[in-house]
């Protein structure tokens, strides 16, 4: 067996573990909370004692806590996310309907971020302490220090309200008919706002990062030695100095996808894009215990294979990476 292969296995039985421990956690923290869908549902529709005793059978809640942490993870075996209260539907399908448009905006949020904050990086790294190192360094921290949220509804303000060269939000032109290119344009365009309100923030981290790294690079013996040997100084900066670099953000990209995902939901939420974001802020809403519980055991999914894919290009750019485990 190969060496990724031993690290996916190691990895995928810790990840057990961990959803296990995000599951229970997670049922037991909302059961804490004051108030359940019932409490929720009568105060929107009104009901009596009579109504209120039907719901909470019908719904499972007049069980014990127990009961229902027993009951529900006897149906995430069956992959059975259970029954949405708010939209009386199952979770899975509700989650499956939203879970692309999350997908869409976190990886081109990521790729904007990471690919930009790094060529930036590396290009403010090529020549540290000259102008455009100094203001590169000066724009990001700026950049990293402006919420979310506020960048927002700065973007909306000026490209949509001012300018109106894009739309105000959602994700795509409501009944328009688009289909094929024309409906992936339009989607790509009311993303562009969204994307670079959640993409900018942690395009300033990765680049501070690879400036800061590369900084430290070139005091390293090999960099020392590939200037001695008169390589041109382009080769040193891509080969050699970059590529040592980038090791830290790649962890970091690993790291930062909880966040990401986090800061989805306020962006989400800002620019009304129908999301896993806005299908939580609907679940806490309505007090609907069990999709919530299903939204957070996909976020934690998708995290765990975030950092999956984080190991396996770490083990390719550092070969050290893993080596231990493959001997076991």
């Amino acid at each position: 067996m190969t060496r990724a292969l031993r690290l996916i296995r190691r990895r995928l039985i810790g990840s057990v573990f961990v959803l296990l421990i995000v599951v229970i956690g997670s049922f037991l923290l909302l059961e804490a909370a004051p108030g359940d869908a019932v409490d929720a549902y009568i105060v929107s529709t009104g009901g009596d004692a009579g109504m209120i005793e039907l719901l909470r059978h019908r719904w499972g809640l007049d069980q014990s806590e127990l009961t229902r942490l027993a009951n529900y993870l006897w149906a995430l075996l069956h992959l059975d996310l259970g029954q949405s209260v708010t939209f009386s539907r199952p979770i899975r399908d509700v989650i499956l309907e939203r879970l692309p448009t999350t997908l869409i905006l976190m990886g081109s949020a990521t790729a904007l971020s990471f690919g930009l904050g790094s060529a930036l990086g590396i290009y403010a790294g090529a020549k540290p302490g000259s102008v455009r190192d100094r203001f590169l360094s000066i724009g990001s921290l700026a950049l990293y220090a402006v919420p979310g949220f506020w960048l927002g509804l700065v973007l909306i303000v000026v490209f949509a309200v001012d300018l109106r060269w894009l739309p105000i939000g959602g994700i795509e032109t409501i009944a328009s008919g688009k289909a094929g290119f024309s409906r992936a344009a339009d989607i790509a365009t009311h993303l562009v706002l969204p994307v670079s309100a959640l993409g900018f923030i942690y395009l300033a981290l990765y680049l501070r990062m690879m400036r800061a790294g590369m900084a430290e690079a070139w005091r390293q013996d090999f960099v020392l030695a590939a200037r001695a040997r008169g390589l041109p100084r382009r080769r040193i900066v891509l080969a050699h100095v970059a590529r040592n670099a980038l090791l830290p953000l790649v962890t970091m990209l690993g790291l930062q996808s909880a966040q990401m995902l986090g800061g989805s939901v306020v962006i989400e939420s800002v620019f009304a894009v129908p999301g896993l974001g806005r299908l939580a802020q609907e679940a806490v809403a309505g007090r609907d215990r069990p999709l919530l519980i299903g939204i957070i055991l996909v976020s934690a999914v998708l995290v765990v294979f975030i950092n999956l894919l984080v190991d396996l290009a770490y083990a390719v750019l550092d070969p050290r990476v893993g080596a231990g485990e493959a001997r076991t």
